[in-house]
């Protein structure tokens, strides 16, 4: 068979019929998998996989003892994976069916079902499936080789699957944003004092909500006051008012995910003289404290609870109560103690008085 010149050459899509029978006859002249990819103007792990996964039987080795390659068996096998739609594979292995079933039934998660049976049956492939296909074979119709009331034993026990985000409603902009990257490295060590982490806690309908910031080397916390809403300009009043109480030395740095309650970041950086820095998008754990803050004041604020119903002195009470805890992090001292320690350590008037 002749070259076949490829102009211009390309990388993307399937392989043709065409190009595996290039394949076949350039392995015949003893050609290597990267002088193929460079004659068909594919990348070398394309012909790589392409005869790893397409190469004959044993006994249909050449006569120099090398796996023959079949261009028509390679494009026979490529068409049938290809072919849509494919059979759930919990519809058409019933062992596996029945053993996510059992452990759905003990409420464990898809993720971790997933995992488990990886790691209990590592030499059957067809014992092992992913989450993802778990979640489809219960909220997807086409694909339901389970039963839709299992869904009532995930965490979440909702009968249809709530996506991580709208495509259709795209998120604010916030603009001027300095992103947590440029953060300086003395605030991820906790070393140094003054650098805090905040969010907002919403109740029912998000109508409602409290803010929460927490410094991250005391995980001393504070509440905002948000009685009418929680807009930019609600929430830019509420932080400076809060932040009016620390010394200096305690008011450096805040970070925030980038909710549209901080459009107005630039007024609060110079009002309360700090800098403001904004997390990734779908990145809690770039402000964990925050997070792990946020998870034990639940206790106090339910998500189902108007929160606008709780005055100023309260939100007081509940941040005392949690900063009169003691914490392994903290060796078991609170977080009012290792504040209290700070401030005596810090030039000016020792008898500074914070409150939640």
């Amino acid at each position: 068979m002749p070259p076949l010149s490829l102009d211009p050459p390309s990388s993307r899509g399937p392989l043709s019929l065409l190009e595996r029978e290039q394949i076949a006859w350039r392995l015949a002249q003893g050609q290597s998998h990267r002088q193929i990819a460079a004659a068909l103007g594919r990348h070398h792990a394309t012909i790589s996989r392409e005869v790893a996964r397409n190469h004959g039987h044993r006994r249909d080795r050449d006569a120099h003892g090398g796996w023959v390659y079949s261009p028509s068996r390679a494009q026979r096998r490529a068409e049938a994976r290809a072919r849509r739609p494919k059979p759930a594979k919990l519809a058409t292995h019933l062992p596996l069916r029945r053993e996510v079933q059992r452990r759905l039934g003990l409420h464990h998660s898809p993720e971790q079902i997933a995992r488990r049976l990886r790691e209990e049956f590592p030499d059957q492939a067809e014992m092992q499936v992913s989450h993802e296909t778990i979640y489809q074979a219960i909220y997807v119709q086409a694909r339901g080789a389970l039963k839709r009331e299992l869904a009532q034993h995930l965490r979440t026990g909702r009968s249809l699957r709530k996506p991580r985000r709208h495509a259709d409603r795209p998120r604010p902009r916030i603009s001027e944003m300095v992103m947590i990257s440029e953060r300086p490295p003395e605030v991820a060590d906790r070393a140094v004092p003054g650098h805090w982490e905040g969010d907002l806690i919403t109740g029912a309908g998000n109508a409602s909500a409290i803010g929460t910031l927490v410094e991250r080397s005391t995980r001393f916390v504070m509440l905002l006051h948000l009685p009418e809403d929680h807009t930019a300009l609600s929430v830019q009043r509420a932080i400076v008012a809060k932040m009016a109480d620390l010394p200096d030395q305690l008011r450096r740095t805040l970070t925030w995910d980038q909710g549209i309650e901080m459009a107005n970041h630039v007024q609060i950086a110079r009002e309360a003289d700090l800098e403001i820095y904004f997390c990734d998008p779908h990145s809690p754990w770039q402000r964990g404290t925050n997070e792990n803050t946020n998870g034990l004041l639940r206790q106090y604020f339910p998500k189902s609870t108007d929160l606008s119903r709780w005055g100023p002195g309260y939100l007081d009470q509940v941040a005392a109560e949690l900063n009169d805890r003691p914490r392994k992090t903290l060796n078991w001292r609170t977080p009012a103690e290792a504040m209290q320690k700070l401030l005596s350590q810090q030039p000016g008037p020792p008898d500074v008085a914070l409150t939640g």
